[in-house]
């Protein structure tokens, strides 16, 4: 079977890792699945910012803006940070992205690197599962400004300050006002960013087809303040009210410091990502693996 994908971008870390890195030494598997790709007919381009003095730059190399306007697919080799990186600049040209793990979890970049050939064979010539997932746009509007803003595909992070206390957050939703809250912080996690800090800090898990967002304080003075469940039709607005040092995180991408009266604002992007799954691919699969359910039961 040939490729239903004529240009590929294949993206991730060219160089080694561990010692051969520190030696410049390249990263063959990248190189193996470049060739893997040539055999099913596909043409290869890199990703210029990481192709820079390796012998993978027998590729065309692109900016991410034109593997957006000219590739058919991206094939990222890595974890799960590589393809949030990657999936939030892509996903405004539709490009599909499918991932190959190198990392630990592996809750998106869902295929093992040791079987990368089987399963992307089927893959390549069509068969697979697509999954949307939602992303966040989030601003810093500071006496009336926006002094920052990205997008966020995991989550939009309040944390206090590294030798501060708690701070104290006004939550609004949907120009409602919901709560002061005292806490170490506040996370708003999509269905994605769900198995991630949100996690980490007591919320729940949410299936990528939902069309919300969980809002999740961490260390909350107050102990019944719990994650809850929101529509992402709804605008979050998120205003330091008190509290030193404090910073905001949008899928680790910081804005050092968060002053008293700024707002983060947060509302739902117009761009989704696009997955790539094997067939039969579920998403409690990815679950019963990568949180190790029924091990040890019948």
């Amino acid at each position: 079977m040939t490729s239903r994908f004529r240009r590929v971008a294949l993206i991730g870390k060219y160089q080694a890792s561990g010692a051969r890195a520190q030696a410049g030494a390249r990263d063959g598997v990248m190189e193996a699945i470049g060739a893997f790709l040539e055999s099913r007919g596909c043409e290869v381009v890199v990703e210029r910012s990481e192709a820079e003095d390796t012998e993978i730059s027998r590729y065309q190399a692109l900016s991410v803006e034109e593997i957006g306007e000219h590739c058919d697919l991206g094939l990222v080799v890595g974890g799960d940070g590589t393809m949030l990186g990657i999936g939030r600049q892509l996903a405004c040209y539709g490009v599909p992205l499918i991932g190959i793990n190198r990392g630990r979890l592996g809750f998106i970049t869902d295929i093992p690197l040791d079987n990368y050939e089987a399963t992307l064979v089927p893959m390549l010539a069509g068969e697979y599962e697509e999954d949307h997932r939602s992303l966040m746009h989030a601003h810093v509007m500071r006496d009336g400004e926006c002094v920052f803003s990205a997008l966020a595909m995991n989550d939009v992070v309040v944390n206090r300050g590294a030798t501060s206390g708690m701070v104290e957050l006004r939550v609004s939703v949907g120009r409602h006002f919901v709560a002061n809250q005292r806490a170490d912080g506040l996370i708003i996690a999509s269905p994605t960013g769900s198995t991630a800090y949100a996690l980490s800090a007591g919320g729940p898990l949410m299936h990528p087809s939902i069309p919300g967002w969980v809002l999740v304080p961490i260390a909350p003075h107050t102990l019944s303040n719990r994650p809850i469940l929101l529509p992402d039709v709804d605008e979050v607005v998120i205003e330091l009210v008190s509290g030193r040092g404090a910073s905001a995180n949008f899928d680790m991408q910081s804005l050092a410091s968060v002053e008293i009266g700024d707002r983060v604002v947060v509302r739902r992007s117009d761009f989704r990502a696009r997955f790539l799954h094997p067939k039969g691919w579920s998403y409690f699969d990815t679950l019963r693996k990568k949180l190790h359910w029924n091990e040890g039961g019948s």
